[in-house]
């Protein structure tokens, strides 16, 4: 029972930070439907079984114990702000082929990133964070060159200037 209420204010504690960050980067409608499929059995029940303290994601529990994560699977692929839903294989061709995302998606992926940022990290918690992370994801990251210099624009400004500065920039594009 302890992990079934530890995750469920994970959750809600992420999706109210998002819902924050996203009515100040102009897109509340975004922030309201974040992350919904969290809620789905797949997802809730997958995460409560690997939800060990609130200071990472059970996704990597469950792919370190199975190879791979169902939830992960089942989030990125419902989830329209998760760069990895623009990934398309070409097995015939053998190639990766990666879209562009919608400005709105990009918008709230740095949201989401933001604030997960702060969920996980909680006190350790630093502006300087979730542009550490996502360079230290560098060499597995396959994203479209247009969406990672907004993404990437923002995380510098955030790291710089602060969250209030990095939504700002967002809110102008």
């Amino acid at each position: 029972m302890n992990r079934f209420f530890g995750h469920l204010k994970t959750v809600l504690h992420h999706k109210k930070l998002v819902f924050i960050y996203c009515v100040k980067a102009g897109i509340p409608l975004r922030g309201i439907l974040h992350d919904l499929s969290k809620f789905s059995f797949t997802e809730f029940f997958g995460s409560v079984k690997y939800f060990s303290d609130g200071k990472r994601s059970p996704t990597v529990a469950e792919r370190n114990d199975k190879g791979y994560s169902a939830v992960w699977l089942h989030h990125k692929g419902r989830n329209k702000h998760h760069f990895e839903y623009w990934i398309e294989f070409n097995w015939k061709g053998n190639f990766i082929y990666v879209s562009p995302m919608p400005l709105v998606y990009v918008k709230e992926m740095f949201c989401d990133r933001l604030a997960a940022t702060k969920t996980y990290l909680k006190n350790s918690y630093s502006d300087r964070a979730a542009l550490e992370y996502y360079f230290s994801k560098n060499e597995y990251r396959y994203i479209h060159p247009d969406t990672a210099a907004i993404l990437e624009k923002a995380l510098f400004i955030l790291a710089v200037n602060g969250e209030n500065a990095a939504l700002s920039f967002l809110k102008s594009l």
